[in-house]
C-alpha cells in the first residue's frame, strides 16, 4: 500500500509518499480503507524524532482516521465490510489502510463526511478523558481551557457546554477568541495581551474555575493556581511552554485543596482505549447526529500536500483540525 513515510527525522522535507506493507488483521480486528486522516501535534514531534510510537504500534504517522471497512476478522461480531467507521489509532493513519480492534471503531453518523469524522477521535477523546474521566465535570462547573482554538480546545469547549458548564478560554489572536465564543465559550482572553488569572477571577466573581485544561505547563503554573477554585483540578495534557516550575511551593496547592492530574492517550493500553471509546460512543456520539456537537475542520489538504499541511500547523494558523484526504 501507499503511505506517507519519513526519509529521516527532521523537517517537512523528509516526508514522502512511498510503499509500505499492508497491515494484516487478526480475528478481532477490522481492515479499513482510509478515506481521511487528521494532523496532531504528536505527528510533528514524531517526524522530528521527539515522540516515538508506542511499542508494537505502526511507525507510520497518524493518530486517527475515517474510512470504509474492507474486511472483518472471523471473530468480529459488530461490524461488516462496507461499514463507514472512524477511530483513534496508536499510529498508521497516514496510509491507504489501517487496522483497528473492533471495540475501537465508531459508526460515522449519516450526516457526517469522512473528513469531519477523521477530525473527531483524537481531540474529542482526549478532551472527554480530561473533562469527564479525570476532571469529573458537572453542570455549572467553570472550566478554563488553554489553547482554546486548538483541536482539543475546540472539542473541550463543546463538551463543557454539552455538560451544561461554563467555559473560559485563552488564545493568541482576536480571530481565535471570537471563534471560540461563537463555538460556545462564555469568556475569552488573549494571553499575549493580558494576564488571564485576574480576568478569570473577575469573570467568576472571585470563585475561580473548577477545572483547568492546560497544554502549556510551567509558564502558566502560578496563574493557574491563582484562579483555581477550592477543590479544583488542573489537568495537564502537554508542556509546550516548559516543564520545570521554578520555586514550586506545594503549599499553594494545599490552600486550594488542588489536584494536579496529568495524562496522555497514545501510550494507554488497548483495553483502556476501548473502554474510553465505548463510553464516548454511548454518551457523546449521539450529540454529533443531532447537531449539538460538530467536528471543527479548519482546512483540508490532499495527502500529497502533507508537507504543506505540517507547515500550516507548525505556524499555528489553524483553528480546529487540519485534515488529509485523497488516500
Amino acid at each position: 500500500m501507499k503511505a506517507i513515510l519519513i526519509h529521516q527525522f527532521g523537517g517537512i522535507d523528509q516526508l514522502y509518499i512511498g510503499e509500505h506493507p499492508k497491515p494484516v488483521l487478526n480475528e478481532y480486528e477490522l481492515l479499513v480503507k482510509v478515506e481521511a486522516t487528521a494532523l496532531n501535534r504528536a505527528d510533528i514531534l514524531q517526524r522530528q524524532g521527539k515522540y516515538p510510537p508506542p511499542k508494537g504500534a505502526s511507525p507510520i504517522l497518524g493518530l486517527e482516521m475515517a474510512g470504509i471497512v474492507e474486511e472483518a476478522g472471523k471473530n468480529v461480531t459488530e461490524w461488516k465490510a462496507g461499514d463507514h467507521v472512524f477511530a483513534l489509532l496508536p499510529g498508521g493513519g497516514y496510509a491507504e489502510y489501517a487496522v483497528i480492534p473492533q471495540g475501537m471503531a465508531m459508526l460515522i453518523p449519516d450526516n457526517m463526511s469522512f473528513e469531519e469524522a477523521a477530525a473527531i477521535p483524537e481531540v474529542f477523546l482526549t478532551a472527554y478523558q480530561a473533562l469527564v474521566w479525570l476532571g469529573n465535570v458537572q453542570p455549572a462547573y467553570n472550566v478554563l481551557i488553554h489553547a482554546g482554538a486548538s483541536g482539543v480546545g475546540t472539542a473541550a469547549i463543546q463538551l463543557v457546554k454539552y455538560f451544561q458548564g461554563t467555559s473560559l478560554i485563552t488564545a493568541g489572536s482576536n480571530e481565535k477568541l471570537q471563534f471560540c465564543c461563537d463555538l460556545g465559550a462564555s469568556f475569552a482572553f488573549n494571553y499575549k495581551e493580558e494576564a488571564f488569572a485576574e480576568k478569570v477571577l473577575q469573570a467568576t466573581k472571585g470563585g475561580g474555575v473548577d477545572i483547568i485544561i492546560d497544554f502549556v505547563g510551567a509558564p502558566y503554573w502560578k496563574q493557574n493556581i491563582s484562579c483555581l477554585a477550592v477543590d479544583g483540578r488542573i489537568v495537564v495534557l502537554a508542556t509546550m511552554g516548559g516543564s520545570v516550575i521554578e520555586k514550586f511551593d506545594v503549599r499553594a496547592m494545599f490552600i486550594k485543596r488542588a489536584q494536579l492530574l496529568t495524562s496522555s492517550l497514545r501510550s494507554r493500553n488497548e483495553s483502556y482505549k476501548i473502554d474510553l471509546t465505548q463510553d464516548f460512543s454511548q454518551r457523546i456520539l449521539p450529540g454529533f447526529a443531532d447537531g449539538k456537537l460538530k467536528a471543527v475542520v479548519d482546512r483540508i489538504f490532499n495527502w500529497q500536500d502533507v508537507a504543506e499541511a505540517h507547515q500550516y500547523m507548525e505556524q499555528n494558523r489553524n483553528i480546529g483540525k487540519i485534515v488529509l484526504n485523497g488516500m
